[in-house]
C-alpha cells in the first residue's frame, strides 16, 4: 500500500523545503505531523498540509483509517519554476530577485506491508 501527496508551486525555496522534509523522512506519519506542528521553519506548514493530505489520502483510497501503521517511505522537494523579480538600485540600476518555487511529494507505506 502506497499513498502519495503532492503540492506544486509552492513559494518556498527548494533549499529550505528540504530542511524540514529531511526531519520527517522515515518517520511514523504521527510523529512526522507532531514535528512539523512545533517545527519552526516556515517552510513546515506546506510540508505538514502535505503530510495531512497523504494521510488522507491513505484513509479514503486504501480504507486505512489509522495513520499510527503509517510511515514516510519517501518524501523529496524538487525545484519548481523561478519567478524572475527587479529590484531598482541607484544611479539608475536594477537587480535581479528570484522568488523560488517547489514541488512537495510525500510518500506513505503501511508498515506491515500491504493491506
Amino acid at each position: 500500500m502506497e499513498a502519495r501527496a503532492q503540492a506544486r508551486y509552492i513559494r518556498v525555496t527548494p533549499m529550505k523545503a528540504r530542511r524540514v522534509v529531511d526531519l520527517i523522512r522515515g518517520m511514523d506519519a504521527t510523529e512526522a505531523q507532531a514535528v512539523l506542528r512545533f517545527a519552526p521553519q516556515a517552510a513546515s506548514e506546506p510540508v505538514g498540509k502535505v503530510l495531512d493530505s497523504a494521510i488522507a489520502n491513505a484513509a479514503h483510497n486504501y480504507d486505512h483509517t489509522d495513520a499510527t501503521s503509517l510511515f514516510i517511505s519517501e518524501a523529496y522537494v524538487d525545484e519548481g519554476p523561478t519567478l524572475k523579480r527587479f529590484r531598482p538600485r541607484a544611479q539608475g540600476r536594477a537587480y535581479r530577485i528570484r522568488k523560488r518555487t517547489s514541488h512537495i511529494t510525500v510518500v506513505l507505506s503501511s508498515k506491515e506491508g500491504t493491506r
